[in-house]
């Protein structure tokens, strides 16, 4: 999964660095960082972001593992109050199942069930089997979430071209 929403990668030669950027998108729940970070970045300064931080993982110091949403309205649109509702309950107390979860914050099973799955394909929330039921899970410590606004600069216009 990429650790970004932009699609516009036509004619852009990535670089062996940038190709590292994606350093933590395969990792195992178990071994994932102890911090989720989902930013609203334009995409140049995520991909700078996303380079200093895989030459700090590869020079051994812990880095977070970050979700960029270019629209800050995307990352909006995933981090809905009910939403944010099930990653406090997970990370406050383990839910054997998903209904168990439904039950516990007082939701259908189905709209639960579909809020964990938009948060699993950002790889927010994991699953573990549990017999027949699935436990959802979140691999961090802390999440963080950060929303960059500023002035326009050339290099981002260049970015979205």
């Amino acid at each position: 999964m990429s650790n970004t929403t932009d699609d516009n990668t036509d004619g852009i030669e990535i670089d062996e660095r940038e190709a590292r950027a994606g350093f933590l998108d395969d990792l195992p729940p178990a071994d994932q960082p102890a911090v989720l970070r989902i930013t609203s970045q334009p995409a140049e300064a995520h991909r700078r972001s996303a380079i200093e931080r895989a030459e700090r993982w590869e020079d051994g110091e812990a880095v977070p593992r970050v979700v960029n949403f270019q629209n800050p309205s995307d990352l909006r649109g995933l981090l809905t109050d009910r939403r944010l509702e099930l990653l406090r309950s997970i990370m406050t107390a383990a839910a054997d199942s998903i209904r168990q979860l439904a039950d516990r914050v007082g939701r259908d099973v189905k709209s639960v069930h579909d809020d964990l799955g938009v948060l699993a394909e950002y790889d927010i929330v994991h699953f573990e089997e549990n017999g027949r039921a699935k436990r959802p899970f979140v691999p961090y410590e802390r999440i963080e979430v950060s929303l960059e606004i500023s002035t326009p600069q050339p290099s981002d216009d260049a970015a979205t071209a």
